[in-house]
Protein backbone atom coordinates (compact mmCIF):
# COMPACT_ATOMS: atom_id res chain seq x y z
CA UNK A 1 0.00 0.00 0.00
CA UNK A 2 1.43 3.32 -1.00
CA UNK A 3 1.15 6.62 0.83
CA UNK A 4 -0.71 7.99 -2.21
CA UNK A 5 -3.41 5.31 -2.07
CA UNK A 6 -3.93 5.15 1.70
CA UNK A 7 -5.97 7.96 3.21
CA UNK A 8 -6.23 9.34 6.71
CA UNK A 9 -9.21 7.63 8.37
CA UNK A 10 -9.29 4.59 6.06
CA UNK A 11 -10.56 1.52 7.88
CA UNK A 12 -9.19 -1.96 7.24
CA UNK A 13 -9.65 -5.49 8.46
CA UNK A 14 -6.54 -7.57 9.05
CA UNK A 15 -7.24 -11.13 10.07
CA UNK A 16 -10.13 -10.73 12.51
CA UNK A 17 -8.90 -7.33 13.75
CA UNK A 18 -9.95 -3.91 12.50
CA UNK A 19 -7.70 -0.85 12.25
CA UNK A 20 -7.89 2.78 11.14
CA UNK A 21 -5.17 4.95 9.56
CA UNK A 22 -4.32 7.76 11.98
CA UNK A 23 -1.27 9.66 10.71
CA UNK A 24 1.86 9.53 8.58
CA UNK A 25 5.07 8.29 10.11
CA UNK A 26 7.67 11.04 10.13
CA UNK A 27 11.41 10.59 10.58
CA UNK A 28 13.22 12.01 13.56
CA UNK A 29 16.82 13.17 13.96
CA UNK A 30 17.85 9.66 15.05
CA UNK A 31 17.55 8.52 11.44
CA UNK A 32 20.40 10.86 10.51
CA UNK A 33 22.47 9.57 13.40
CA UNK A 34 21.82 5.96 12.45
CA UNK A 35 22.89 6.51 8.83
CA UNK A 36 25.60 9.04 9.76
CA UNK A 37 24.12 11.51 7.28
CA UNK A 38 22.96 15.06 8.04
CA UNK A 39 20.50 15.06 5.14
CA UNK A 40 18.92 11.62 5.77
CA UNK A 41 15.72 13.06 7.29
CA UNK A 42 15.23 15.35 4.29
CA UNK A 43 15.96 12.49 1.86
CA UNK A 44 13.48 10.27 3.69
CA UNK A 45 10.74 12.91 3.42
CA UNK A 46 11.50 13.64 -0.25
CA UNK A 47 11.16 9.92 -1.04
CA UNK A 48 7.45 10.13 -0.18
CA UNK A 49 7.66 6.73 1.49
CA UNK A 50 7.11 7.71 5.10
CA UNK A 51 4.69 4.97 6.07
CA UNK A 52 1.72 5.45 8.36
CA UNK A 53 0.36 4.50 11.74
CA UNK A 54 -2.73 2.44 12.47
CA UNK A 55 -4.93 2.35 15.56
CA UNK A 56 -6.70 -0.84 16.53
CA UNK A 57 -10.46 -0.31 16.56
CA UNK A 58 -11.33 -3.97 17.17
CA UNK A 59 -8.91 -6.49 18.61
CA UNK A 60 -8.54 -9.81 16.86
CA UNK A 61 -6.13 -12.45 15.64
CA UNK A 62 -3.57 -11.30 13.06
CA UNK A 63 -1.04 -13.53 11.37
CA UNK A 64 1.79 -13.23 8.87
CA UNK A 65 0.41 -12.91 5.37
CA UNK A 66 -3.07 -11.72 6.42
CA UNK A 67 -4.53 -9.43 3.78
CA UNK A 68 -5.58 -5.90 4.63
CA UNK A 69 -9.08 -5.35 3.26
CA UNK A 70 -10.72 -1.94 3.03
CA UNK A 71 -13.78 -1.69 5.27
CA UNK A 72 -14.49 1.99 4.76
CA UNK A 73 -13.13 5.29 3.61
CA UNK A 74 -13.27 8.55 5.54
CA UNK A 75 -15.20 11.14 3.47
CA UNK A 76 -12.69 13.84 4.51
CA UNK A 77 -9.70 11.54 4.14
CA UNK A 78 -6.62 12.88 2.43
CA UNK A 79 -3.75 10.74 1.13
CA UNK A 80 -1.04 10.13 3.71
CA UNK A 81 1.49 11.52 1.22
CA UNK A 82 -0.36 14.85 1.17
CA UNK A 83 -0.45 15.13 4.95
CA UNK A 84 3.30 14.50 5.17
CA UNK A 85 3.88 17.12 2.45
CA UNK A 86 1.62 19.66 4.16
CA UNK A 87 3.45 19.08 7.43
CA UNK A 88 6.72 20.28 5.93
CA UNK A 89 5.39 22.81 3.40
CA UNK A 90 6.56 26.36 4.15
CA UNK A 91 3.56 28.16 2.63
CA UNK A 92 0.01 27.06 1.85
CA UNK A 93 -1.99 27.92 -1.23
CA UNK A 94 -5.76 28.43 -0.89
CA UNK A 95 -6.29 24.85 -2.05
CA UNK A 96 -3.90 23.60 0.61
CA UNK A 97 -5.67 25.62 3.32
CA UNK A 98 -8.92 23.94 2.23
CA UNK A 99 -7.20 20.56 2.38
CA UNK A 100 -5.93 21.22 5.90
CA UNK A 101 -9.42 22.27 7.00
CA UNK A 102 -10.74 19.00 5.57
CA UNK A 103 -8.12 16.98 7.45
CA UNK A 104 -9.11 18.67 10.72
CA UNK A 105 -12.55 17.03 10.41
CA UNK A 106 -11.14 13.47 10.47
CA UNK A 107 -11.89 11.92 13.85
CA UNK A 108 -8.99 9.43 13.65
CA UNK A 109 -6.42 12.22 13.23
CA UNK A 110 -4.63 12.71 16.59
CA UNK A 111 -5.30 15.93 18.48
CA UNK A 112 -1.57 16.78 18.56
CA UNK A 113 -1.49 16.82 14.74
CA UNK A 114 -4.71 18.81 14.57
CA UNK A 115 -3.24 21.42 16.92
CA UNK A 116 -0.11 21.66 14.78
CA UNK A 117 -2.19 22.38 11.68
CA UNK A 118 -4.53 24.77 13.53
CA UNK A 119 -1.49 26.76 14.61
CA UNK A 120 -0.19 26.83 11.04
CA UNK A 121 -3.56 28.15 9.86
CA UNK A 122 -3.59 30.79 12.62
CA UNK A 123 -0.15 32.02 11.52
CA UNK A 124 -1.33 32.23 7.91
CA UNK A 125 -4.37 34.33 8.92
CA UNK A 126 -2.34 36.69 11.08
CA UNK A 127 0.50 37.16 8.60
CA UNK A 128 -1.55 37.22 5.40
Amino acid sequence: MSEESVHLGDQFSVGSAEVVVTQPRLPCYKLGIRFESDDMVRRFLVSGRTGFYLAVTREGEVGAGDEMRVLGREPNGVPISEIARLYTEKRYSRAEVALVNRVLRVAAFPESWKEYFRERLRRIRTSG
